[in-house]
């Protein structure tokens, strides 16, 4: 029985950032689906989530012209998670109190069920999923509540003793489930079906824990693993590497700030002599956590490699793959588009960007620092208001669904959104679904455009959980390939109804380069961190990784993603420690990837609804949103015409997402003299 310890938040810009959240429980951060394995383990942490350095989408809050001061936390609207989970606070005696009943129930389930799954196997589920809704909104109330309150030891201490305790309660009683369900003969586990058309509800979930039975161990040895995982595996490290991740600050002109700060700098500044010198401080600042990162990193790189040789596994990336459901031949296509299409596509746009900065801000040399940079032309604001900023999503999700508009409005008045960014707080942006209770947003909120967009990706993740749900705890969840239709859409919608309201070219270019930096960050930048992971795990198989091989590894990725010095960026200057503040690759190792496939398959559908003028398109992407967990992504896409399994699938994708976007931004800087 193989679990994810996850749970991903997301950053800015393009930098990810991750949270691990122990053991598991349904908890969506930026919509991803818990593997198949774990999802069998009660309390599964679902994740979701994403940005770092050079990052796509799910989370980033990054900005454009952001003050230097840290915002004032009570001027935005915090969640009130309280009032939905019924808890006083996280040091609450009834919280206390379910888990001791939530202990008993599972032994119960275990003495009721164990070695009679051939027989029982309907009530063995019903039961299975009453457990695993109370014991989701307990832990996911605790989890959200520490995301605000990272610098609160005794919190974090209380977070801990919690999910060690659901360790204890998965090992003992719990384990055999999954196990014994993946091990059930088809002959028996027919015969149920057949005796119970509501069993065969359940169908998607039953065949998503069998898929792991080749790889699952002995009952033995899957307890022994589960019981010490919160206690001696690479999870305690990971966690401290996320809480002093956190924890971070930095010296910019002479005040001590925290890397959210700095990152929104970064990412607003017009003036690149400052952007150079933010780009130094971060990486002059990162190599103080080089140490903390590559243990980290070996812990985990060194985990993964047991469990794939224990389990075997054909390659580095089966084990997500199958969590994931999604084979290894599609993941293997899509990287490889990546790598050639998109590669090609990356570079012509960041030298069009080059163009465009030499002749508005005067650039002499395009180095890292300016890969993000906000366009100086234009007289659109782009600063926003929280009010401005819930305004723009309504507007332009109603464009498309008011079904989806009227959940977005609901997550508001329901105070369902953590909004400011706050020290001690997590860092970039996430949904978590939290079943039975959710869903809530957390946010680190400046008022910038990118800040406005993220709204609305956490904001379709929110609406995919609330259509789901009826699914039940068990089956909402969707499959990585679709957990991000929601969320992409639904930025690209209010993307596309802020493009059309523009007055001027000037401020179509900026908004047209804005969201080309994005979709190259979820898709080219995100491959590139998957190569990195791969040269770190095969390199960790033959030994440990000194802080200086994480280094070389992350150069080459650059390199090979986006050219040698001279080709495109004059200069890849400070960027040696970026690695290091990368959450995913601690806490959801090659889960990258799935940014890139959500970013492609939804620009696919974005064209079909283009294309067809948006006839019946909302009605259909509902239902897909509504099936939550219960189809495949082959499935679930077919009603509109797409086959992401079909080898030319991507790169057909990226010339029509990118590729259309980068011939319209080429047109636009002609027709404004930009070029030379």
């Amino acid at each position: 029985m193989i679990s994810t310890n996850c749970v991903i938040s997301v950053v800015l810009n393009s930098f990810t950032t991750v949270t691990n959240q122990a053991p598991s429980i349904s908890q969506v951060r930026c919509a991803r689906r818990t593997s198949s394995r774990a999802k069998a383990s009660i309390g599964r942490v679902t994740c979701q989530a994403p940005r770092s350095n050079g990052t796509h989408r799910c989370p980033r809050a990054v900005a454009t012209e952001a003050p230097l001061e840290e915002p004032e936390a009570e001027e935005l609207p915090r969640w009130d998670l309280e009032r939905h989970f019924g808890f006083k606070d996280p040091y609450d005696q009834a919280i206390d109190d379910e888990m001791v009943k939530i202990q008993k129930d599972c032994q119960d389930f275990q003495s009721s069920f164990d070695g009679k799954l051939s027989t029982s196997l309907l009530p063995a589920v019903l039961a299975y999923e009453a457990l695993d809704t109370t014991l989701t909104a307990t832990l996911s109330y605790i989890m959200l509540a520490n995301d605000t309150q990272l610098a609160n030891t005794d919190l974090t201490k209380r977070k801990g003793e919690l999910m060690q305790q659901y360790s204890q309660m998965n090992a003992n009683h719990l384990t055999f489930f999954s196990l014994q369900l993946a091990d059930l003969s088809q002959e028996d586990l027919e015969a149920q079906y057949v005796a119970s058309p509501l069993l065969r509800t359940y169908a998607p979930f039953i065949d998503d824990v069998r898929r792991a039975r080749e790889y699952n161990l002995s009952e033995e040895v899957e307890r022994a693993l589960s019981v010490r995982g919160a206690f001696t595996g690479s999870s305690p490290v990971t966690q401290f590497y996320q809480q002093e991740l956190s924890m971070l600050s930095f010296q910019w002109k002479g005040e001590e700030v925290g890397l959210e700060v700095l990152l929104s700098l970064l990412g607003g500044s017009k003036d690149a002599e400052e952007r150079s010198a933010i780009q130094k401080v971060v990486n002059d600042g990162l190599k103080g956590f080089e140490r903390t990162t590559a243990l980290s990193l070996n812990m985990v790189a060194g985990s993964w490699f047991v469990e794939n040789q224990e389990r075997s596994f054909k390659n580095l990336r089966s084990s997500r793959n199958l969590s994931n459901n999604v084979p290894d031949e599609v993941v293997d296509s899509l990287l490889e588009a990546v790598k050639s299409t998109g590669v090609e596509q990356c570079k012509k746009y960041y030298s069009l960007k080059k163009s465009v900065l030499k002749a508005t801000q005067g650039l002499k040399e395009f180095t890292w620092a300016d890969r993000n940079a906000p366009l100086s032309i234009g007289n659109a604001s782009d600063k926003y208001t929280w009010a401005e900023a819930v305004e723009v999503v309504r507007a332009g999700y109603s464009q498309f669904s008011p079904t989806m508009a009227g959940l977005f409005l609901q997550m508001v008045d329901e105070k369902r959104i953590d909004v400011p960014a706050a020290r001690g707080k997590a860092g970039g942006a996430y949904c978590s679904s939290a079943f039975g209770c959710g869903p809530f947003q957390l946010l680190n909120f400046t008022g910038t455009q990118r800040d406005v967009s993220t709204l609305a990706h956490e904001s379709g993740h929110g609406c995919h959980n609330m259509l789901s749900y009826p699914q039940g705890i068990l089956q909402f969840h969707p499959p990585l390939t679709l957990a991000e239709t929601a969320s992409i859409f639904g930025e690209m919608i209010v993307f596309r109804d802020l493009l059309g309201k523009t007055t001027t070219p000037e401020d179509r270019l900026v908004m047209l380069m804005g969201k080309i930096d994005d979709i190259v960050n979820s898709v080219v930048r995100q491959c590139s961190f998957d190569y990195f992971e791969e040269q770190v795990h095969v390199q960790r198989a033959g030994g440990q990784l000194a802080p200086e091989d994480f280094c070389k590894a992350w150069t080459k990725s650059c390199v090979d993603y986006y050219g040698e010095e001279g080709e495109v960026f004059d200069s890849f200057a400070d960027t040696s420690h970026l690695w290091t503040y990368v959450p995913h690759f601690h806490n959801v190792p090659f889960y990258v990837y799935s940014y890139a496939f959500a970013d492609l398959v939804v620009g696919s559908l974005y064209g079909v609804y283009q294309s067809k003028g948006g006839e019946g398109f909302e009605e259909k992407l509902l239902d897909l949103l509504r099936a939550g967990g219960t189809k495949d992504f082959v499935d679930a896409l077919a009603p509109f015409g797409l086959d992401p399994s079909q080898p030319t699938f991507w790169k057909d994708a990226l010339m029509a997402h990118l590729g259309g976007m980068l011939q319209e931004a080429e047109e636009l800087a002609a027709e404004l003299g930009y070029l030379t």
